[in-house]
């Protein structure tokens, strides 16, 4: 769908708040806290966001973008290129972080990972659900939406690090009873350190970047429907090796959490890296742009 931008406001230093409305005028799909969209900016790529605005205002999305140091052109294009009234292509929301029925939430945040959290405090809220926030910054100024959260009170635990303050994880989420459910987003290191501290199946996790992918042996892999053969070396990617050799992929964050490059496996066992998948549950499929092979030969439907 075609969506123009309405309003575009800081958030905070080096982080742009979007107000997007439909072009056509009609009301936007339904959605629930922790969805996110696919952006489809004008130069081509095509970046994911979390919708942090009101579920219930079906004429308007709101999104959060983080100006990133080493931007593969999403984050630099908003920042420095985007106005009010430019249209953009998106995709319908996709939720994988569900925020679920529970007694009681501590939401955890680490930076711009705060963006899918918003709407998931305002329905605990709502609810009259207990929560509690802790949040997580380089310095209190690069953190986003601060203001809209002060109304919170004291359930609202902001640490930024500039100023030597840091979430003290075991501390706060070691002995948390069972029906309390964490939703934690932020780097991998924070989200780790989040589930290390919980009880299993307790603990909701969506990260922004992808876990450090440990090197190891190259593999082989054939095409099936395009009849390329191609070597996966140490370092390369499964995705990169196929659009080396010339063959077409989908693919958006390169990072094993957005699901645009799930591609089926005809032959052999995937080394699951991503952070999409229920591997359980979806065992004959595998995100080619993380994850590897525990055999020799992997056969794609590609």
């Amino acid at each position: 769908m075609d969506l123009v931008i309405d309003a575009l406001t800081p958030a905070a230093a080096g982080v742009l708040a979007l107000t997007l409305v439909p072009a056509d005028g009609r009301e936007l799909p339904p959605w629930r806290p922790g969805a996110h969209i696919d952006v489809t900016l004008p130069q081509g790529p095509t970046r994911q966001y979390s919708l942090c605005g009101d579920p219930a205002d079906r004429s308007s999305w709101r999104i959060a973008v983080r100006r990133e140091e080493d931007s593969r052109g999403g984050s630099a294009w908003f920042h420095d290129q985007a106005t009010e009234g430019m249209t953009l292509t998106a995709g319908t929301p996709r939720n994988l972080f569900e925020l679920q029925p529970a007694k009681a939430y501590v939401f955890v945040a680490g930076g711009i990972g705060i963006t899918p959290l918003l709407p998931m405090i305002a329905e605990a809220e709502q609810a009259g659900t207990p929560w509690t926030l802790w949040y997580a910054g380089r310095t209190r100024s690069s953190m986003a939406f601060i203001d809209e959260l002060a109304r919170y009170g004291d359930r609202v635990h902001l640490a930024a690090s500039d100023a030597g303050d840091r979430i003290r994880v075991a501390d706060v989420l070691g002995s948390l009873d069972r029906d309390v459910a964490v939703y934690c987003c932020g780097p991998a290191s924070l989200t780790a350190a989040v589930e290390d501290a919980c009880e299993p199946g307790s603990v909701h996790v969506e990260r922004f970047t992808a876990g450090t992918v440990p090197a190891d042996g190259g593999f082989d892999v054939h095409c099936a429907l395009s009849g390329v053969d191609v070597r996966v070396e140490d370092g390369t990617t499964v995705l990169d090796a196929l659009l080396e050799a010339g063959v077409e992929a989908d693919y958006s964050c390169t990072q094993g959490f957005c699901g645009t490059c799930e591609t089926r496996v005809l032959e052999g066992v995937p080394d699951h890296r991503d952070d999409y998948l229920d591997h359980s549950a979806a065992p004959d499929t595998m995100m080619i742009c993380v994850s590897r092979s525990r055999c020799p030969k992997l056969v794609l439907d590609i």
